[in-house]
């Protein structure tokens, strides 16, 4: 369910790290930027009814980072 989410989460760890993209194309970063983000945000209300509460709190607090970190250990979170 959550592989999804997981590349999602990691094109946007992507786009903020290419620092050519940035700097050859500003406007064009931030639409990637803004695409990838609304696919989040989409992702998470379809599906809303499967969310576990810990990454429901990350992924509605824009923790992406930690929302990444949480589903590539499996639920296993020990906090960061």
């Amino acid at each position: 369910m959550h592989e999804e989410l997981t590349d999602l989460l990691c094109r946007r760890r992507d786009i903020i790290s290419d620092h050519e993209f940035r700097d050859r194309d500003t406007f064009g970063h931030l639409e990637a930027l803004k695409e990838v983000s609304e696919a989040i945000a989409a992702w998470q209300v379809a599906n809303a009814a499967g969310l576990d509460a810990r990454l429901e709190h990350f992924l509605t607090n824009a923790s992406f980072d930690k929302a990444l970190v949480y589903l590539e250990s499996e639920g296993s979170w020990k906090g960061h």
